[in-house]
């Protein structure tokens, strides 16, 4: 069941704040320097800057607004950055609050190492692949569920979001294994959840409190 909140589930408040305050917390805990741009629907713009008055959240960061389609929020928050070619960029769920601070340094360490780092978790349950012929069982220890923030050197997130969009493409990793690029995968944290179910809310109230 989805969230069937009247509001983006980024702005639905937890332990007292809204979710993308908790989440803007957690890059400001790994890097207090760190440049924050959020891209937001442009109708609510204006509610964001008024939920941050009511909070009295002052941790900068700029605004940008987004697309139609994840691939052209990520876009235009692309073209919006005037770092030099070689900073690592890190794309990132509103809605994922609790990355740790080690997946953050592993993230960030190994895209300025590689060009690219994309944070993943094993999967611990049995798992099935269905088609059109029925269903069988499939090796899970090939199997890897994909979290953000996805890392990539800026030049290299210039050349893949030149590219036409396309359905494929799922996250930003894609985008730019597209180009021909390798994914380098490292390790994520488990507590990274992606908020989109009252369950979730549920178990990330239960998180905030540990």
């Amino acid at each position: 069941m989805r969230m069937g909140a009247p509001i983006p589930k980024q702005f639905l408040e937890v332990g007292g704040r809204p979710i993308l305050m908790h989440t803007l917390n957690r890059f400001v805990a790994f890097d207090a320097s760190i440049r924050l741009v959020v891209v937001l629907h442009p109708d609510y713009i204006e509610f964001w800057r008024s939920l941050c008055e009511k909070h009295d959240y002052s941790v900068p960061h700029s605004i940008v607004s987004g697309g139609s389609e994840r691939f052209y929020s990520v876009q235009k928050a692309i073209q919006s950055l005037v770092d030099t070619e070689e900073a690592i960029v890190g794309i990132h769920d509103a809605v994922r609050p609790m990355v740790s601070v080690a997946t953050l340094e592993r993230c960030y360490a190994t895209a300025q190492e590689t060009g690219s780092a994309v944070p993943c978790v094993s999967v611990n349950d049995s798992m099935r692949i269905v088609d059109a012929d029925g269903n069988r069982s499939i090796n899970r220890s090939s199997l890897r569920i994909i979290q953000t923030p996805q890392c990539f050197r800026l030049n290299l997130l210039r050349r893949a979001f030149t590219q036409e969009y396309n359905t494929a493409f799922t996250d930003d990793a894609s985008v730019v294994e597209a180009l021909g690029e390798s994914i380098e995968l490292v390790e994520g944290n488990r507590e990274n959840i992606k908020v989109t179910t009252p369950e979730d809310m549920h178990w990330l109230n239960l998180l905030l409190t540990i």
